[in-house]
């Protein structure tokens, strides 16, 4: 794999690319033959896929619910993670890995360059979430813009909500 750490110990510095990214797990899965298995909806199915070999009252969700397992019980965390061992942080690092390995490779699969639909979204949540409406509020846009008394043309949907409600807003 190209990229991959050569000596061990040794702290990583630099940029890492999702160009790098996304080559270094091609290159991970074209070594094991594992093409055939990564169709988009595998990859898309491997973030929240229930584990069963759990008890029920704990049992995961995929890559997602790994993550999610890590803060279940600790309640609101400061950032920076001051009270956390280096251990604690070094699981959380791996299983924030495991999730941006899986999307990184499916959008290489779906032929998505990651990068740029990512600016590209933070561009759309700029408009649906304008400073003069939203700062300081965690309100969602569609409350927002209801007290904005002037209004805009654009082609942009700001909802991004479905017919059942679910919205899909990451900011």
């Amino acid at each position: 794999m190209k990229g991959a750490v050569e000596n061990e110990g040794e702290e990583l510095k630099g940029v890492v690319s999702l160009e790098l990214l996304k080559e270094n797990m091609a290159d991970f899965a074209k070594e094991r033959e594992w093409d055939q298995f990564h169709t988009p909806r595998n990859l898309l199915l491997a973030l929240p896929r229930v584990f069963r070999k759990q008890p029920l009252y704990s049992f995961g969700v995929g890559e997602v619910g790994e993550l999610s397992e890590i803060f279940q019980w600790k309640g609101e965390v400061p950032k920076g993670l001051p009270n956390w061992e280096e251990k604690e942080k070094e699981h959380l690092g791996e299983e924030l890995s495991d999730v941006l390995l899986y999307l990184v490779r499916l959008s290489d699969i779906c032929g998505i360059d990651l990068g740029i639909a990512a600016l590209r979204k933070l561009e759309l949540n700029a408009i649906k979430y304008p400073v003069s409406l939203s700062k300081g509020s965690s309100k969602k846009s569609t409350t927002l813009l209801c007290k904005s008394t002037t209004t805009t043309s654009t082609n942009i949907n700001i909802s991004n909500e479905s017919e059942d409600g679910v919205t899909d807003d990451l900011l």
